[in-house]
C-alpha cells in the first residue's frame, strides 16, 4: 500500500515536473523573440512611452527615404551620418528594395499631396517598422491627411511638438570667434520677396508699414530679385528686415529668420506664430514682433527711434557673443537627427489631419 509520505512525493515531482515544462516554454518564447525584431530593451520598454532610437548590441537603426523631398537626391556613398555630421549607429538608404528590412521609413509629404508618389500599401510591412510623416511645410500646404489615419508612428516637422522636430534653424553655443557684423546701414527696412498675395497678413502688414516709411523691396514681386550670393550683403545695409512669413502657423519660422535676418545683421521684424513661439527659439532682445504693436504707425517710430541711437540698435546683436546660428538645409542631416532622439515605442497618429492643423 502506498504511504502518505510516498504520495506526497509523487505529486512534489509531478508539480517539480509542470514548473520545468513552463519553464522551458518561456524560454523558448524568449529565444524566439530575442531572435526577432524585438531587443530586450524593446521587451521591457513596450509599454512604456519612448526608448532611444538605436538599437541595442551596436546594430544601427536604419531608415529608409521612400522619396526624395522635391525630387533632389542627395549621394549617401559610406557612413553619411558619421561622416558629415558625427552621428553614429545611423544607416540612411533610399532603395525601396531596402523596405522589408529597415527598421524606419521616411515618407515627404509634399509628393504624397501632389499624386506624385504613393504609400507602399501593397507591401508587408514588417511589424516593429515605424512610419515617419515628414513635412517642413505650413499646414495648408500640406493638402488632406484625413486618407492617412492609423498609417504613421511618427511625425517629423519644424514644430517644437513633433516626434522629430527639424527646425529651419537653431542656436548653438560659440565655440570661436564672434563674428562682427558690419553697420554699413544705408536703408531702414527692406523686405525680400517673390510671391505676393494681397489675403496675407504679411501683404496687410507691409501695406500699413509703407504708409508711414519707405521700405526698400527685392525679390520676384518687384522684378528686382537677388541671387544667393547677394542676398546676404543686400539685407547688410538694412537696419531692419521684415522676416514675415506667409503662414501664421505655429512654431513656423523659417530661414526669412535663421538666414535672411540673423545672418546678414538686420534685427528681424517678424510676423509669423505668436510672440510666445519665437520667444522659446530666438534669443531674447534680438526681434521685433509686429503684433507687439497697437499700430504700424507705432512700431515704424520704433523702429527710427532705434536707428537713430547706435548703442540701443546694437543691444539686438548682444546674443552673438554667446550664440551662433546653426541652418538645417541638407535633407541628410534631418534625416540622421533621427537617430539622436527617444522615439515612442507604441505609437500610432490615428488623426494626423488634427494634428497638423492645430
Amino acid at each position: 500500500m502506498m504511504t502518505c509520505d510516498t504520495s506526497r512525493g509523487y505529486k512534489r515531482h509531478f508539480l517539480y515536473v509542470i514548473l520545468c515544462a513552463i519553464y522551458l516554454c518561456l524560454l523558448c518564447c524568449w529565444i524566439d523573440r530575442w531572435n526577432g525584431s524585438e531587443t530586450w530593451l524593446q521587451m521591457w520598454t513596450k509599454n512604456g512611452t519612448s526608448v532611444s532610437a538605436s538599437k541595442s548590441n551596436n546594430i544601427p537603426l536604419s531608415i529608409l527615404l521612400w522619396h526624395w523631398p522635391f525630387g533632389r537626391a542627395y549621394p549617401l556613398n559610406g557612413d553619411v551620418c558619421l561622416d558629415l555630421f558625427k552621428i553614429p549607429g545611423c544607416e540612411v538608404f533610399d532603395q525601396r528594395s531596402e523596405f522589408s528590412k529597415v527598421d524606419v521609413v521616411v515618407f515627404h509629404q509634399r509628393e504624397l499631396a501632389y499624386k506624385k508618389e504613393k504609400l507602399p500599401l501593397h507591401l508587408e510591412r514588417p511589424h516593429r517598422q515605424r512610419w515617419v510623416w515628414l513635412s517642413l511645410e505650413a499646414p495648408e500646404n500640406n493638402g488632406n491627411l484625413q486618407p492617412f489615419a492609423n498609417l504613421f508612428n511618427l511625425t517629423m516637422s519644424y514644430r517644437r511638438d513633433a516626434d522629430i522636430t527639424v527646425p529651419y534653424g537653431e542656436l548653438q553655443p560659440h565655440d570661436g570667434e564672434v563674428e562682427v557684423l558690419p553697420m554699413n546701414k544705408t536703408d531702414l527696412v527692406c523686405w525680400v520677396v517673390s510671391n505676393f498675395n494681397r489675403r496675407q497678413k504679411r501683404s496687410q502688414a507691409y501695406s500699413q508699414l509703407s504708409a508711414f516709411v519707405n521700405i526698400t523691396v527685392y525679390g520676384r514681386w518687384k522684378k528686382a530679385p537677388l541671387s544667393a550670393a547677394d542676398l546676404l550683403p543686400t539685407i547688410s545695409h538694412c537696419y531692419f528686415y521684415l522676416a514675415f512669413e506667409n503662414s501664421l502657423s505655429k512654431d513656423y519660422i523659417t530661414e526669412k529668420l535663421w538666414r535672411n535676418a540673423y545672418q546678414s545683421g538686420a534685427v528681424p521684424i517678424v510676423l509669423g506664430p505668436t510672440p510666445v513661439d519665437y520667444r522659446a527659439v530666438a534669443p531674447p532682445n534680438s526681434f521685433i514682433h509686429f503684433d507687439d504693436f497697437s499700430s504700424a504707425k507705432e512700431l515704424v517710430t520704433y523702429m527710427q527711434e532705434l536707428a537713430a541711437d547706435r548703442e540701443r540698435y546694437e543691444d539686438f546683436f548682444r546674443w552673438r557673443q554667446e550664440w551662433k546660428v546653426k541652418l538645417y538645409v541638407d535633407w541628410r542631416e534631418r534625416l540622421c537627427k533621427i537617430c539622436t532622439q527617444s522615439l515612442p515605442q507604441q505609437k500610432v497618429y490615428s488623426d494626423l489631419h488634427t494634428w497638423n492643423n492645430v
